[in-house]
C-alpha cells in the first residue's frame, strides 16, 4: 500500500498545462464552460493534493497459487 498524493498533484500539474496548451482544441470537442469547469477542478486538486486534504492509495494484491502469491519481495525486486 502506497500513497501517491504527491505523484498525483504533479501529475494535475501536467494535465492543466496540456489541457491549457491545447485549449482550442478541447472547446472545439465541448464547450468553454466545460473546458473552465475541468480547468478548475483540476487546479484545486493540485491544491488539495498538496496540502494533504486529499490523497489517493494504491494497494498491490495478488491471488495466491497455492500460498505462493510470486510478488517481488521488495519493491526494489519490482524492476529487476
Amino acid at each position: 500500500m502506497e500513497s501517491l498524493r504527491e505523484h498525483y498533484a504533479l501529475t494535475l500539474r501536467h494535465w492543466v498545462c496540456r489541457l491549457e496548451a491545447h485549449h482550442d482544441e478541447a472547446c472545439r470537442a465541448t464547450d468553454e464552460v466545460t473546458y473552465r469547469v475541468w480547468r478548475l477542478f483540476m487546479s484545486a486538486s493540485v491544491y488539495g493534493f498538496q496540502i494533504g486534504r486529499h490523497n489517493v492509495y494504491q494497494a498491490l494484491l495478488a491471488r495466491p497459487n497455492r500460498g505462493d502469491s510470486r510478488l517481488p519481495l521488495t519493491r526494489a525486486d519490482w524492476t529487476t
